[in-house]
């Protein structure tokens, strides 16, 4: 048999070599699957990019965190004072001067941090989904709770606490029927009203005579009135807001058809 020529195979050992030579680094080149490449992929992943149930907890950890703030703290405050004042208020049979001074007390600080609560909320970014619904339950709890005790007491008509307590949940039951359409701020009249039904209140907590406790008849016939107009005025601005929405709505979707 004829032999190979040393050069020609010492030529073909080395372009094997060469080719295996280029083959282990084409190898060492290419990411290996679950190598340095991949796992950096992975971390970035995991790291740079949190998943969606990741992203929840933390969100609700943060609100939950967010609920221990000053606005709310006044709001819980509020609340506590309904059932201290209603203890204070019907002490001692509720005709005893110095227990419903007590009674007026508490009254006025939970009507003042009502003034406070909120305005904090807005300017310092406190707003929580606690505060937006404990703030008008507190607001409502405890001028329901004055009124109901007055009129339990014989000192304020019935009917005047029907017509405010009724007005007072009417709108914030309209209000949530028509928050598909739009918020209706709170006007200037309603915080007129507001206030006025404070003063009134705060004024057949205490115990006056003379011409104080004629006062506060037309401070409360005041209440009663800004009670009535500015409730309809509501509920004007409900109707309005509610046609723009459906025309509105009417609008965007034959644009769509189009």
């Amino acid at each position: 048999m004829t032999g190979v020529p040393a050069s020609a195979a010492g030529g073909s050992q080395a372009g094997a070599t060469g080719k295996t030579s280029a083959m282990g680094a084409s190898r060492a080149g290419a990411p290996k699957a679950g190598g340095p490449k991949a796992a950096d992929a992975e971390n970035g992943v995991q790291g740079g990019a949190k998943s969606p149930r990741g992203g929840k907890i933390t969100a609700a950890a943060v609100n939950q965190a967010s609920v221990w703030n000053i606005a709310n703290l006044l709001t819980m405050l509020r609340l506590v004072l309904v059932p201290a004042f209603v203890a204070l208020m019907l002490a001692d049979g509720g005709y005893d001067p110095a227990w419903r001074s007590f009674a007026w007390a508490a009254f006025a600080i939970a009507m003042i941090t009502d003034l406070f609560d909120g305005h904090l909320a807005r300017t310092y970014d406190l707003v929580t989904d606690f505060g937006k619904i404990a703030d008008p339950i507190a607001d409502k709890a405890i001028m329901g709770a004055a009124l109901i005790c007055l009129s339990a007491l014989g000192d304020l008509p019935w009917w005047v606490t029907i017509v405010i307590l009724g007005r007072e949940l009417g709108i914030t039951l309209l209000r949530f029927i028509v928050i598909r359409y739009g918020v209706i701020p709170a006007s200037r009249g309603g915080k007129l009203k507001t206030l006025t039904q404070g003063v009134a209140v705060g004024m057949y907590i205490l115990a006056l005579t003379g011409w104080l406790a004629t006062l506060r008849f037309w401070v409360m016939a005041a209440a009663v009135v800004l009670t009535v107009v500015t409730g309809l005025d509501y509920v004007r601005q409900a109707i309005v807001l509610r046609r723009q929405g459906i025309a509105e709505r009417k609008a965007a979707l034959e644009e769509t058809e189009a």
